[in-house]
């Protein structure tokens, strides 16, 4: 197996508040290997997007963090400013959610992509950088007639596509996808997920792709992290987890989603917790419909359920458990843990 091009190891990520600190990623460990597409899933405001920043160094000033990020031996979290703008772009990638509020709406669409290529990669002449923006937005359907239009002149998912395309042509090692496909239709939808696919087939490009789309999980991703209240609480291979998740939350999540084959809706009872003052030991515990007493108590123990899966539950530790905690935890306390 080849070696990780980013390893995250016990990153922790938090922002200042009158209330105290939010622990938006708290003590996340997790390896993206060269040409591999991780999915990171999991409800809003779970910490996704804060651990996408987090990866390529773009946390705001306020923000504190602990652990590692480690980028071909070098941690991310202690390199100099300069040097980390440096690598943006052509290292390390992303595509950003919002593409109207990404784009500079006084700057053509060329101006963007030339911007990018002369500070990147100034030896490009401006016929050769022109080219290759070209050739990024043709592979995402949009056509050489609109190069020179303003970012309000185009439609929402149009604008998705150009972000998407903006990241891609410098062709990063690692790419950060936070939600790329929101607000496409499915067609096209279809069609980034395949030129992703291709760029790390072309590249060996290491993808991790935020998303809340467990449809795009499973066909396009090689394994999934499922994040919970600043916590991955289970990952492994996507098409494990996607049919047999081991973690009651993986399958609450699973259990939510819509298919031809749904006859009612489902939902997990109560909301993700405030992460300033978060429920003690498992976080989990005041939704999950197998809480037992020790989940209330105690911390779980992260254990590998099969070859390449780890989950973070007491369901799979329970020879650790001393005896009378394995008893559910009673509705009474259930429902005073989820208003608390």
């Amino acid at each position: 197996m080849a070696d990780p091009v980013l390893s995250l190891r016990d990153l922790r990520i938090w922002y200042g508040a009158e209330r105290g600190a939010v622990r938006a990623v708290d003590g996340v460990s997790l390896d993206l290997l060269p040409g591999e597409t991780v999915g990171l899933v999991g409800e809003s405001g779970c910490g996704k997007s804060t651990l996408g920043r987090g990866v390529i160094g773009l946390l705001p000033a306020g923000a504190g963090h602990a652990g590692e990020v480690n980028y071909k031996g070098q941690n991310i979290l202690e390199l100099k400013p300069k040097r980390l703008r440096a690598m943006r772009g052509p290292e390390l990638g992303m595509i950003f959610q919002e593409p109207m509020t990404r784009l500079n709406p006084l700057m053509k669409i060329s101006d963007h992509f030339e911007e990018v290529l002369k500070i990147h990669e100034p030896k490009l002449s401006r016929k050769e950088a022109r080219n290759r923006a070209m050739e990024a937005l043709r592979g995402m359907g949009i056509p050489p007639t609109r190069y020179k239009q303003y970012p309000h002149e185009f439609s929402g998912g149009m604008r998705q596509r150009i972000m998407i395309a903006l990241a891609l042509v410098l062709r990063p090692a690692v790419v950060v996808a936070d939600e790329p496909t929101t607000a496409l239709d499915v067609l096209v939808e279809a069609q980034i997920i395949r030129i992703l696919a291709d760029l790390r087939r072309n590249f060996d490009t290491a993808l991790l792709l935020i998303t809340h789309n467990l449809g795009i999980v499973a066909e396009a991703c090689d394994r999934v992290a499922v994040m919970y209240a600043g916590r991955v609480v289970e990952q492994g291979p996507a098409y494990d987890i996607t049919t047999k998740p081991s973690h009651p939350y993986s399958r609450e999540l699973l259990r939510s989603t819509i298919s031809l084959s749904t006859t009612e809706l489902h939902s997990i009872p109560g909301a993700p917790p405030d992460l300033v003052s978060p429920p003690p030991a498992c976080r989990f515990h005041p939704r999950c419909p197998d809480a037992m007493q020790i989940c209330a108590q105690q911390w779980p123990t992260t254990v590998a359920t099969s070859p390449g899966r780890r989950s973070e539950c007491w369901l799979h530790s329970k020879d650790q458990i001393p005896k009378g905690l394995d008893a559910p935890l009673e509705r009474e306390a259930l429902a005073a843990a989820e208003e608390a």
